[in-house]
């Protein structure tokens, strides 16, 4: 079971399969969205909390690819499971690209589908941690002076004290102080760890 609030979307055209997908994924325990259209789950304001998405290939309107790609725009992270009865190795690979953890041809196992959908709901938390953290080292990020913003440049530049001292024409107990104060902000025990938080936040970048 899968014990905190998560909710799967299903878009799959076919209402006989549709239902029966989210009846099956709902012996998981979880919440379980069905939408007949891709058009209807980008509208609809829960698919912007889903763990996972469930997703047919070929519909009527939206393609699957097309969802996917409108995910990607909108900045929905949710980990994709795309199903079909037509697979073949270019929409695949196209799929993967794109972002999709997991593509399944139909007639499908149950259980394989289960579990595909427990480890993608595992990833996408995983993402969702991963975000939280950046958000809060991005928040902290901007409680820096102008000058602090100077100083950690250099350090993440990978500048010493001295160096950083030289270059902003302070003198190298200024920098130290400025340093610490950085690092009291940011919450890190270490230059290193300090450096590692702005580099993968300052890395990190919304999928355009």
């Amino acid at each position: 079971m899968i014990n905190e609030k998560t909710l799967v979307c299903v878009v799959e055209d076919d209402p006989v399969v549709r239902q029966s997908l989210v009846m099956l994924i709902g012996t998981l325990g979880i919440e379980v969205r069905g939408h007949g259209t891709g058009r209807a789950f980008l509208d609809d304001p829960a698919g912007r909390e889903a763990s996972c998405v469930v997703l047919d290939v070929r519909m009527p309107g939206l393609s699957g690819l097309e969802v996917q790609a409108r995910m990607v725009e909108m900045g929905l992270t949710a980990p994709v499971i795309f199903i079909t009865g037509h697979g073949d190795v270019p929409m695949a690979v196209e799929a993967m690209r794109g972002g999709a953890v997991d593509f399944l041809q139909k007639p499908f196992d149950n259980q394989t589908l289960l579990e595909r959908v427990r480890q993608a709901i595992a990833r996408g938390r995983a993402l969702r941690l991963e975000a939280a953290q950046r958000g809060i080292a991005a928040a902290r990020l901007a409680t820096l002076s102008p000058r602090e913003g100077e100083v950690l440049d250099l350090l993440v530049a990978g500048k010493m004290n001295k160096a950083v001292a030289a270059e902003l024409g302070i003198s190298a107990k200024t920098v130290e102080d400025h340093r610490a104060s950085i690092m009291r902000k940011m919450q890190v025990r270490s230059v290193a760890e300090l450096v590692q938080t702005v580099m993968e936040t300052r890395l990190a970048r919304p999928l355009t």
